[in-house]
């Protein structure tokens, strides 16, 4: 199935900002099917005359007219007769006599979808007959707001200009308040009167201004400012961002939209959320998060002081092969510090190896072992990878390339190892080629009694439930090539 931009630029909305109108319409349109109590169609003309269907959305406050998915059929003949009309016409067009045809009787109108003056699709709106009854002052409510939305996307006034985010905004069903053009609630759902309840109101919802009470419900003065002046954007026409009050007993989120369809009676309409235990949740793990890192940075300086401590006793001693021991071991503990300190700026639990790679080369060159004859070079990336998976192979790479620095051109000749990186969704292959002298013809990784190839050889098989084999370059030539396969390195562990 295409996207629906895809979808969009087949049919009439060929521009970016035609498009783009229509997404943010989609991004918002559960709230007008929900207090339309309908399912919503949105249609787009295409070349051939036919009526292409481009995305779909079931009401959450009653049941469905459409059953079936819509998503990708065609309307032509006398059932694209209203499409037609509202998009020639300019203005929602209602069907007379309902639709027996499905399942359940319903019920079609036919909204043009406005943008900078031109219709660039139409919106339907199909209501289930079956379930409508003696309606409450609720569903009035609901009926008479969602004609406003209507009209207004009619005009090419609604949705905002900014993207929403779906998830989060609250929904009809959360609680919802109208008010008039003087910021006066006329109507106040009761899950919207249980949400004022719990912030601490005690008086009536209805009748009140809605900026005022909203804004002496905050504990924070300023937070209670601000969520008073968006209340009051919204009356004035203007499209506020979502905000939350809070205080000592709960949390609301708020988001408030203006009403000005055309030859309606202007106002506003505020939706509410409590978000009470959503937000403690992300405070604990804002904390949590932010005690992670801590850790981190501390284990990375930890680890430093561990390297400096080696450097300096490596400096005393007068015994080369102790010096290189030590001097090794001051480059594998730098190597595990770097990725702690990465951790440590991340609020993810998961590494950037490229830049962690990018600060621990440099490190190859501080050791007396590796001769200036010895260029590293690095192509591909390695993307990002859990902490678990990065430790280990950050260390396994950089022992690799430390031996083939060292082993390889001992003839003092010029030469270079070259470090691939190749990513197949989850599974990672490292390469470490050299074009030095090449592996002795009895060399076996697996017997090999270097350290070195002893600590890649554990962490590749341990760790990283890797593979390691080494041989002649497979692309020919000379030297040697160091070959890791990681399958599902990328996969976080559980």
């Amino acid at each position: 199935m295409s996207s629906l931009s895809e979808r969009l630029t087949r049919g009439s909305a060929a521009s970016p900002s035609q498009v783009d109108h229509a997404r943010r319409l989609v991004a918002d349109w559960q709230l007008l099917a929900d207090l339309s109590f309908a399912d919503l169609t949105l249609w787009v003309p295409l070349q051939s005359g036919a009526w292409w269907c481009v995305a779909q959305v079931r009401p959450l406050t009653a049941p469905t007219s459409q059953p079936e998915d819509l998503v990708g059929a065609e309307a032509t003949g006398v059932g694209a007769e209203p499409l037609v009309r509202a998009h020639s016409e300019e203005r929602p067009v209602t069907e007379g006599e309902p639709d027996w045809s499905g399942a359940s009787p319903r019920r079609r109108e036919v909204i043009p979808v406005r943008h900078d003056g031109v219709v660039v699709a139409v919106l339907a709106k199909d209501t289930n007959l079956a379930a409508t009854r003696s309606p409450s002052t609720l569903e009035l409510t609901y009926l008479d707001i969602a004609a406003d939305l209507s009209l207004m996307v009619a005009a090419g006034t609604f949705p905002p200009r900014m993207l929403e985010d779906a998830e989060m905004s609250p929904r009809v069903g959360d609680g919802l308040v109208r008010l008039d053009a003087s910021g006066h609630a006329v109507y106040a759902s009761p899950n919207a009167l249980s949400a004022y309840r719990r912030m601490g109101l005690t008086g009536d919802v209805v009748g009140a201004d809605l900026a005022e009470v909203t804004r002496a419900a905050s504990a924070d003065r300023v937070a209670g400012e601000a969520v008073a002046a968006s209340i009051g954007a919204a009356v004035a026409g203007r499209f506020p961002e979502p905000m939350d009050v809070e205080n000592d007993a709960a949390t609301m989120l708020v988001r408030a939209l203006p009403l000005q369809a055309p030859g309606g009676e202007a106002g506003a309409l505020v939706l509410v959320r409590d978000v009470t235990d959503v937000r403690r949740r992300d405070r604990a793990l804002m904390t949590k998060d932010a005690t992670i890192r801590e850790i981190h940075h501390r284990v990375k300086n930890n680890l430093q002081t561990v390297a400096a401590l080696l450097r300096l006793q490596a400096r005393r001693m007068t015994e080369p092969a102790a010096r290189a021991a030590l001097e090794e071991s001051v480059r594998r503990v730098a190597s595990i510090a770097v990725v702690h300190e990465t951790l440590a700026g991340s609020r993810e639990d998961v590494v950037e190896v490229d830049d962690v790679l990018d600060q621990v080369l440099p490190m190859l060159g501080d050791v007396t072992s590796v001769g200036p004859a010895a260029r590293i070079q690095r192509v591909g990336r390695f993307g990002e990878l859990p902490a678990a998976a990065a430790t280990p192979l950050v260390m396994a790479v950089t022992e690799l390339l430390h031996n083939a620095a060292e082993h390889a051109f001992d003839d003092g000749s010029p030469g270079t190892v070259v470090l691939y990186a190749t990513r197949d969704g989850d599974d990672l292959e490292v390469r470490v080629r050299d074009d030095g002298r090449g592996l002795p013809p009895d060399f076996g990784p697996a017997a090999s009694a270097g350290l070195g190839l002893q600590i890649v050889r554990t962490l590749v098989t341990s760790e990283l439930h890797g593979t390691l084999a080494m041989g002649p370059p497979e692309a020919g030539g000379p030297g040697t090539e160091a070959v890791l396969v990681l399958p599902g390195a990328g996969r976080p562990r559980r």
